[in-house]
């Protein structure tokens, strides 16, 4: 009896882990069948970018086979922009799927009308497939020629920018002096720099930061490219440059206001704060670069209100490069315009006005060269003022423009020729 029940234990015992095998065998063997294909389907491409009524093939890309067979739909964001052909894909399945074989199906994408649209896939049945990275973003266009036109203008005020800072480095080397140029502006205008190299750096260099910005736009692009990188770490040099330059030459008695370092205090606090908290983990560090780009946006509304201030109070723009204004207004302009080549070319007003903060601040800064440049040729023109005297007189001057030097014209009278000739003395 005993023998009996070994028996009979050793039996159940085998039926048991038999019965265990071939359920992993099953599970094993199942999920090459349903599940071996996450994210194994894909698309050749994310972005196309397309003319009205032009047509582009692209292939959705299948790695391996299934026992069955599967419906892929193209779920359009916006139908009456692109549409797809065929609309659904059929995937057959197979007997014996090959868990390597690629399979590639081609599908064309026509432009029916400007704009953009996003487009994702749903597979029938469900649970076989993640689809949850297979996305394509479209853009139909109206003119290639105005992309190309976009395109460089982008290029030009880049470069309008970026060099914009450099007049003003010239005259102060020029006069050996910073008197006329504002400290407040300065100070505020590093600031600025720096905080927007942090949120450029940060998004474009830090793995870890890029992550938790996926992660929150999952179909989205980086929004920060190696050119906004340079540009706001030259930027920051060269306002460097300037602020050295202040301590080197003649600045009078120039300082940065009680009111500029209140609110640099302010900004500085708030960075700190922010900074700790995500050292702490309470907060992620990219809102910590949101952050930063918050006061990089604040401190570009209120940074030129200073100079112009002091302009105004100096009834003068000496010392204050005037081709620094050209060259922001130029590069203001051009953004402005590159927006609405770009809304009419997409048909994407929406995203014009919607972004308010780009064209606000892109206007704002315009709003403020062109009052720049009437400070400087209409209101308190740069042309010497001169006193005409007579000969005989002498100690009589006027002072010039704010400038500090002083000039008159003596005016004596030439008997032969019968005119008075007129001499300037400084």
């Amino acid at each position: 009896m005993a023998r009996f029940n070994t028996v009979f234990v050793g039996a159940e015992g085998r039926s048991s882990h038999r019965l265990s095998y071939c359920l992993i065998a099953m599970i094993l063997l199942g999920l090459p069948l349903a599940q071996c294909q996450l994210e194994k389907l894909y698309v050749d491409e994310t972005d196309m970018h397309l003319l009205v009524d032009e047509t582009h093939l692209f292939k959705l890309i299948q790695i391996g086979e299934y026992n069955t067979t599967l419906q892929v739909a193209s779920q359009i964001q916006h139908a009456d922009i692109v549409q797809f052909v065929p609309p659904v894909v059929d995937m057959p399945g197979f007997d014996k799927p090959d868990p390597t074989m690629k399979h590639t199906y081609d599908i064309c994408a026509y432009g029916k009308s400007p704009g953009h649209s996003e487009v994702t896939f749903n597979v029938t049945p469900a649970g076989f497939v993640n689809l949850d990275t297979v996305f394509l973003r479209v853009t139909v266009m109206h003119s290639n020629a105005i992309y190309v036109i976009s395109y460089i203008m982008g290029w030009i005020y880049f470069v309008a920018w970026s060099v914009s800072f450099y007049p003003q480095i010239f005259i102060n080397f020029k006069r050996k002096s910073v008197v006329g140029l504002n400290f407040d502006f300065l100070a505020l205008n590093v600031m600025g720099f720096t905080m927007y190299s942090l949120f450029n750096c940060g998004l474009y260099f830090s793995q870890e930061i890029q992550k938790e910005y996926f992660n929150r736009h999952p179909r989205s692009l980086n929004p920060v490219q190696l050119n906004d990188v340079f540009f706001s770490l030259h930027a920051a040099f060269a306002t460097l440059i300037t602020i050295t330059q202040c301590f080197l030459y003649e600045r009078d008695d120039q300082r940065v206001s009680m009111i500029g370092r209140g609110i640099l205090t302010t900004f500085g606090s708030v960075v700190i704060i922010t900074a700790s908290l995500g050292a702490a983990n309470k907060i992620a560090w990219l809102d910590f670069l949101y952050y930063c780009s918050y006061i990089k946006l604040c401190i570009t509304l209120i940074k030129y209100v200073p100079q112009a201030y002091m302009n105004y109070k100096r009834k003068s723009t000496e010392g204050w490069s005037i081709g620094n204004i050209f060259l922001d207004f130029v590069g203001g302009f051009l953004s402005i315009l590159q927006m609405t080549l770009n809304a009419y070319n997409y048909n994407d007003w929406i995203s014009f006005f919607g972004d308010a903060t780009k064209f606000g601040l892109g206007l704002f800064s315009l709003i403020f060269d062109i009052f720049f440049i009437l400070q400087h040729y209409v209101f308190y023109r740069e042309g010497k003022k001169f006193m005409i005297v007579d000969g005989s007189e002498e100690g009589s001057s006027m002072m010039s423009s704010g400038v500090g030097s002083e000039y008159f014209l003596v005016r004596t009278w030439d008997a032969d020729e019968k005119k008075y000739d007129l001499e300037a003395k400084a």
